[in-house]
Order: structure tokens, then sequence, then C-alpha cells
């Protein structure tokens, strides 16, 4: 585990931030403007580090992941809470470990100057996952998962993590939706309607597919979203033996031709029926 610069020198000075003026005449300098946060942030880290985790003295074969981490993360998150009157960036990315059966996962806590990251409070390689999820605060400004995936893939649902039943199933519905309906680019938009159109749906229709899945679909209508009727469907495969739901897709429009689709098969109530993650 390390804090270091990735500043680069304009004219002999170290330059973090040319917008806000941090340059800086040496590294001594540099490392002294920022200690006070550097311990601060290495007091928490070795707060949590458990006593299984890697060893301090291996750390240095895993220096070459932190250009690959900050290059390509699998998520950034904006950290505004772990020091005073200052924002954060928090890298995170998963690697091949050399043990198949463990995780490693790479963490850097990075002050950004416009899209870069140009100085790093620390970073550490470590192989428990409940240490890199700690890191998981703040607000999620990139997600390579969320970006990689279909404009209608919502966290939390199956079509995110590209399942096959949920992936096919909103293809179809693409196919057969209305040309002045609402564009799919638009969908994660109306993504906060979902929990209400669960918990409080106008209807609940369960209906068994040709594979013998039970599909479970909530509909709700809502007005304030826009200028007519804005329905927000939601897609799930049930659990019969437990009756709960795990999530499959969802999606907003206005095509009451799209809604009648998904109005057959049994008429439920909405107390009938528990959710779960689509995992």
């Amino acid at each position: 585990m390390a804090s270091e610069k990735r500043a680069k020198k304009s004219e002999d000075m170290i330059v973090v931030d040319e917008e806000k003026d941090l340059k800086f005449s040496t590294e001594e300098e540099l490392f002294g403007y920022f200690e006070k946060d550097v311990v601060k942030l290495e007091e928490e880290y070795f707060q949590l580090r458990s006593s299984n985790d890697l060893d301090d003295k291996d750390f240095a074969r895993y220096e070459k992941n932190l250009v690959r981490l900050l290059e390509d993360p699998d998520e950034v998150w904006e950290d505004e809470s772990s020091l005073p009157d200052k924002k954060v960036f928090i890298y995170l990315r998963e690697f091949d470990s050399p043990n198949e059966d463990e995780a490693l996962f790479h963490v850097a806590v990075a002050y950004m100057a416009g899209d870069m990251p140009s100085f790093i409070y620390l970073h550490f390689p470590t192989r428990d996952i409940r240490l890199a999820e700690h890191y998981q605060r703040g607000e999620i400004v990139y997600d390579r998962i969320l970006e990689n995936a279909s404009p209608g893939a919502l966290d939390g649902d199956a079509l995110l993590e590209g399942e096959p039943l949920a992936s096919g199933l909103y293809e179809a519905m693409l196919k057969v939706r209305s040309d002045h309906d609402i564009r799919e680019e638009e969908f994660r938009e109306f993504a906060h309607l979902r929990e209400e159109a669960i918990e409080e749906a106008d209807e609940i229709w369960r209906n068994n597919d040709s594979m013998g899945n039970v599909l479970v679909t909530f509909i709700k209508e809502f007005h304030e979203e826009g200028p007519g009727a804005i329905y927000y469907v939601v897609v799930t495969l049930e659990d019969t033996p437990s009756n709960s739901h795990a999530l499959l897709f969802s999606f907003p429009t206005t095509d009451e031709g799209l809604l009648d689709r998904y109005r057959h098969g049994e008429n439920l109530q909405a107390d009938e029926v528990v959710q779960e993650a689509s995992h």
C-alpha cells in the first residue's frame, strides 16, 4: 500500500490542479500539502484491513495493477465524506488472481483534476471482498457493467447481468413497441418509478410461458411524468415454492397496444406477491 503522486511537471513545477493553482516545487512540498489527508485515509485502511489479507511485503508484485486500474476501472465512486471539505474519487477493479479460488481487487483513492486522477492518496491490493466493498461509497459515477449494458438495464435486474431469459424477452418487447413510444435511450430516466410500480401496482398478471417459466408482470400508470399517461412495466420471474419474484427487466411506455401484450394470464392482487433481487 502506498500513497504517491500522479502529477505532471510544468517548467520544473509539479502540477496537481492547474485550475486551483495546486503547484509544488518539490515532491516534499507536494506530500507535505497532502500529508494530513494521506494519514487519515491510511489510518482508516489499517483499521479495516484483515490480518488474513495480503502481506505488505507482497504489495510490490501488484504495483503494476495501478495503471490498469486508473485507465480501465470496474467502478469509480465520488466520495465527499471521507475528507473534510475535499472530494475524492475511489477506483476499484477486480483482477485475475494467482489463486483461482481467491478474488483479487485493487483500490485507489485519488484527487481528480478535471477528469484525470492527478494525485493518489493511497492504493492497495486486497483479496478481502468486504474491504473492497467498504470503498464502494458516495455516488457511483462509472460502472463498467452498466456502461456496456443495454440502455434499459438497471441495477438489480437480470437484464443487467445478461441473463438469457431476460435478454430474450426484452428484445422481443423492443421489436413490437411503437415507433412513437418512449425511446430506449431514455428508459433510465424513468428508473425511479420501478419500486413504486412494484409496491403499488395497478395491475399484476401471472402467466406461464411456453418454456414453463412463471412470469409475473407489474403495471402502474403515472400522470405526473409527462403531458400524458405513462405506464411503467416490471417483468419478473416467479419462484413458485417461495412465491418470490426475481426482477427480469422493466420499462416505461405510452403504448396501450404494448401494454395489452402483458395483460394476459391470471390477474393477481398486489398483496399476493413478494419481491426479491434478480440474484
